[in-house]
């Protein structure tokens, strides 16, 4: 392939013609748009409509309604009758130690698995920082005070003692299921 060598007078020469018919093709005939805005200038112009007058706003009083929406006072408050209940009478133990699982919510823990030693089940249950934690019967778990009462192969069954609408506490059962392999 041979290649051609040109001037760099040639190159000047030929970028300026190039530019020429560039600005060339801009210089076209534009009389039907000078004539157009022409015929835009010569309309008559239209008066702009006045604003609406508004009617002024009366407001209706409704009868018998002479109170302020917004008088807490008149709001009722529910009064709990002394036959309506009792506090619950169920206690915990300011003295005992606390375990580690209960420094977790109920619900952020899972259930992993189950072992057996010694003919003694255990079952693995797993916190949020994903460690797993070994616990049996007797043991502790959840912020209200929940002791394990039984281990099955699929859940771990506790007895919570939270509070009562009465200022008292009450036993509550919750459980714990099995977490399956493809939730974890």
């Amino acid at each position: 392939m041979s290649r051609i060598s040109v001037s760099p007078r040639v190159r000047i020469l030929a970028v300026a013609v190039l530019g020429a018919g560039l600005l060339g093709g801009c210089a076209q005939d534009k009389s039907d748009l000078h004539n157009y805005i022409a015929e835009v200038h010569e309309r008559p112009g239209s008066g702009i409509e006045p604003i609406p007058t508004l009617e002024p706003h009366e407001p209706y009083l409704y009868p018998g309604h002479t109170r302020s929406p917004f008088d807490s006072s008149v709001i009722e408050q529910p009064q709990i009758a002394e036959d309506e209940g009792e506090p619950g009478d169920a206690e915990i133990d300011p003295d005992r130690p606390r375990e580690y699982l209960e420094s977790y919510p109920l619900d952020s823990l899972s259930m992993v698995g189950t072992l057996e030693r010694d003919n003694m089940r255990y079952a693995l249950v797993r916190t949020p920082d994903r460690s797993v934690q070994q616990v049996t019967v007797g043991n502790w778990m959840g912020q209200n005070h929940g002791q394990i009462v039984a281990i099955t192969p699929t859940r771990i069954e506790l007895v919570e003692v939270v509070p009562d609408a009465f200022g008292g506490h009450i036993e509550r059962d919750n459980s714990i299921a099995l977490q399956r392999a493809e939730d974890r």
